[in-house]
Parts: structure tokens; sequence; C-alpha cells
């Protein structure tokens, strides 16, 4: 009769101790298939060894679970289960079989009535045996999965086990800095730890004790999804959620090859070291391993190489012209000097250049003339447009871009030469000529016709001064022959404007001429 004093156990029968022994001795695995279940006809059965048979078998399948224990490696946990449709039956005695159909292990159990649906309280119901072996080395744990159903439990734990092999892993709270005693609670990076937290101890000085760890007030234990050979592999990877330093960074496990956990050394290496923040980049010295060609205009990222080849610190060459050479588009964006006796270059065609690009030019130790190709043309100014070639004397620099009118004089002291009227430095320096000065000021000059005295005459400006003429001031000249003092020519200025003046005079000598000089803004 079961009372509080009963005992419920599982054995190994005769055969089965003999059949372990032989497979420890031989090395021959031992499979362990089918469970079987029984009612002992109502009795209360002790396990015996030398069963061979359970007393009154009323099931037997195929088991849907054999596994050691992962608390005690010489437990075998064997497990089947009964589906609501069958059952009606007591279970009072449970019998394991191998694959010879041996009865290898026996147990009784308290006594468990197994009800089917037609009686209304149908149920699917796990039996399990627990039986101690001397080693489970040589037995075959390995079921069958198309002749077992799995319980919810089986489910879940087969979840979890795929889950913590993944690389993968949940994050930690913190990760270390340094070695720390792996016992109690103790604050890390910045952060107290609590019971439970998930730790990366990746700093340990003995190496092998490196991995993911749950903190204790006691001594801490390796996290679930990483505390077996299968879930620690190389290129484990977790965030890190909080902390003083390393608050929101990932760390990959960059130990390569097979791994022993407790044995071989764990080396975690910091994988957003040096990551750009995607929203708001703030990229560390980025490299390129191509420049895009020159003139490109394509969406390829622009390296620093190529912007100065483009339209940077005038390139990265500085190039001597030969005699009467021919300027190639490569040379484009650069500095190009003329030294020795070099007075003539060719300007690259137009049509091989992009509109922007420039050519600074230097006359180191002559003076140098620039010839247009083909029917280019150099723009000078709108007064002046088209001329076929430019002269820069000796010291001046120029500048020309390429642009839809022909190559245009943007810079240098030589471009001053060729702004006409309208330049601030502009300037005809003949007989009649000006000068422009940038602050505003302008001189005019030229020489009258040879006059009678007492005849007043006109004089027009080369160009109209902007606002107004301000001086004039004549010199009396004859021919460039020294007159006597007694042949002075007094004269007078009248009349004058933007546009001009009138002179006259009442010198002795008859006809006269002179030079004027007006100035005004």
């Amino acid at each position: 009769m079961i009372d509080v004093n009963s005992q419920f156990f599982a054995i190994l029968t005769k055969v089965g101790r003999a059949k372990q022994a032989n497979a420890d001795a031989l090395g021959i695995p031992w499979k362990i298939t089918e469970m079987g279940v029984g009612d002992a006809n109502d009795t209360d059965p002790i396990p015996n060894e030398a069963q061979t048979r359970l007393i009154n078998e009323w099931r037997r399948r195929p088991l849907n679970q054999l596994r050691v224990d992962p608390a005690n490696s010489a437990v075998i946990i064997a497990e089947q289960i009964i589906p609501a449709d069958e059952g009606g039956r007591w279970i009072r005695e449970i019998g394991l079989y191998d694959a010879d159909g041996d009865l290898v292990a026996v147990a009784n159990c308290a006594p468990s009535f197994k009800p089917l649906l037609s009686q209304g309280s149908g149920r699917t119901q796990v039996v399990r045996m627990n039986f101690i072996v001397s080693s489970s080395g040589n037995i075959t744990l390995k079921i069958d999965p198309a002749v077992v159903l799995a319980t919810r439990e089986y489910v879940d734990q087969r979840i979890l086990e795929e889950l913590y092999k993944l690389d993968s892993k949940q994050s930690v709270r913190v990760a270390t800095t340094g070695d720390i005693p792996l016992a109690g609670l103790q604050t890390v990076d910045g952060v107290a730890l609590v019971a439970g937290d998930r730790v990366l101890v990746k700093n340990q000085a003995v190496t092998k004790d490196n991995g993911i760890y749950l903190a204790a007030s006691a001594v801490w234990t390796r996290s679930a999804d990483a505390d077996t050979n299968a879930e620690v592999t190389s290129a484990l990877l977790t965030s890190v959620e909080q902390g003083a330093t390393l608050a929101d960074t990932r760390w990959q496990l960059v130990t390569d090859g097979v791994i022993v956990l407790g044995t071989t050394a764990l080396t975690f290496q910091n994988v957003t070291q040096g990551f750009a923040p995607i929203n708001s980049p703030a990229l560390i010295s980025p490299t390129a391993t191509s420049t895009p060609a020159l003139f490109n205009n394509s969406k390829l990222l622009a390296t620093t190489e190529f912007v100065n080849d483009a339209m940077g610190g005038l390139r990265r060459t500085v190039y001597s012209l030969t005699q009467g050479q021919v300027i190639t588009p490569a040379m484009v964006n650069s500095m190009i000097y003329a030294g020795g006796t070099v007075n003539s270059a060719t300007l690259p065609l137009l049509s091989s250049v992009p509109v922007g690009s420039t050519l600074t030019f230097a006359a180191m130790s002559s003076g140098i003339t620039l010839q247009r190709q083909g029917a280019d043309t150099i723009w000078v100014t709108s007064v002046n447009p088209t001329i076929n070639s430019v002269n820069i004397n000796l010291g001046d620099t120029l500048t020309l871009t390429a642009s839809p009118f022909g190559w245009a004089v943007t810079g240098g002291s030589a471009m001053f030469a060729y702004q006409g009227s309208i330049g601030a430095f502009g300037a005809s320096l003949g007989s009649p000529g000006f000068q422009k000065l940038p602050s505003g000021d302008i001189e005019m000059w030229g020489l009258t016709g040879s006059t009678a005295a007492g005849v007043i005459t006109p004089i027009t400006f080369m160009n109209a001064f902007p606002n107004a003429c301000t001086n004039i001031q004549l010199t009396y000249v004859d021919a460039g022959v020294q007159l006597p003092a007694s042949r002075g020519c007094p004269h007078q200025v009248g009349a004058f404007s933007k546009t001009g003046f009138n002179y006259s005079h009442s010198g002795s000598g008859g006809a006269a001429q002179f030079f004027w000089r007006a100035k005004g803004n």
C-alpha cells in the first residue's frame, strides 16, 4: 500500500548493468530506444534487477527525449509523452528497453491515472525516468524526431539551445575596463551592479576567464547563452548598454579556431571603435583607394587629391615650359613658369578642358607670349574681347580661365595691360593716353596741334571722365627746339568738362604747340 513511507526509484536490471559494462569495456555504443509503462496489475511494485519485463505493461513507444542531467553527468533522463487519445489505465511501473528489445532499467512511481478524452479529462502526460549509470560516455543519446512528440518544455529548451549558439548575444549592462574579482556585487565602469546583471568580462589577467557573466553576491557564473563551447565561438558579438566609458559600444570575440571554454584565452575587440554616427558622421582621416580622373563630374566622392587637381592649390606639380611648347590639358590648374630663354608657348584647345579650368603663368627669366590654338580666342574685356595672343612681361604673372567666350584673362599682374578703360588699372600709354588708378583718379595726356595766337581751339579727351575734370596743365613746346625767353607764350584754358577743354595763347612767336595733362575722376 502506498503511504508516506513508500519509496520510488529506478535501477538498471542485470541485463542493463551487463550491457553498460560491455559498452564501457569495448567502447561499443549502447542505444536505449523505448519506454514501457504498466499498471502492475494494480499492485505496488518494487523494482527488481532480475526483471526482464514489467508486471503488466500496457504501452510501449519510442522515447521522446534521452539526455544527461546537466547537474549530474552520471544521471540519464529518459522521457516519453502519452498523447490525450491514449490511456484509461493506471501507471505504476516504468521500463526502458534498448535497441535489442531487452529491459535494461526499471522504476516504480506513485500511481497516476492516465484518462482518455472520452472520459472528459483527457490530457497529454509526460512520463520521465531518471536513472544512475556509472558512465554516460557510451550511451547513445539520440532520438528519432520523426516518431516522437515534444513537450512545451522540450521545445522551449531546444529553442533556447539553438538561440544560445548564435554569435549575436543579448546585450550586457556593462563591460569591464580592467581585471576584476569574479565574485560579489561591485561597481564596473561607474555602474553599481545588482544581482543578475549581465557583464562582459574582457580584461582578466588570466584571459581564459573572459566571457559573459551574471553578477551575484557570491561567485559569478557564466550566462546561460555563453556557458558552453558550442555557445562561445569566434565572432561572438554583444552590445554594452551602460558605463562611463563603454556605453553603446559593441564587442566581438576575435579568438579564432576551436574554443574550449575555461581553457582557451578569449580576446574581445571593440568593433565600434572609430565608427562615425550614421545620423551625423564625423570621419577620422578617411582615405580612398583611388582618385577620380581629372575633369570627372560623376557622383563619385572627391578626395583631397582630386580637389587639388581640379581647383585647389595649383595641383601637385609646378611645370617648366620649353620653347614653343604646346600646353596639355593635364597641366591645367597648375603653376607654369617660363625660365631661361623661353619666350613663347601655345595654349591647349578649349574643347579639351572643362569650363572653369585655369592656367597660371609666371615669367621668371624672360617675357613670354602665349598663342591661341586653332579657332580659339583670348578674351580680355568686353572692350577688346578677341585677341590672338597675350604677353607676359618679365616678373609678371597671368591667369587664364577656360570660358564659353575663350581663354579669359582673369588674374595676375599682366592682366592690367589688357583692362582697357574699364579696369582699376586700365591704361593706354600712347599719345594721347590715359592711366586709371585704384583710388578712382584718372590722368589723361596729349599734344595739341600748332595754332596761331588768339585762336580758341577745342581738345577732346580720349575717354570721358566718369565724374569731372578737376585740373588741366599746358606746357609750351616748339618742335622740340628750346626758345629764348623773349618768345614767351602766355596761354589760357577754359570751358573744360568731362569730355574735353578749350585753349588759346597770345605768344609773339606766331603759331605754338602745347603738351597737355588733365586730372579728374
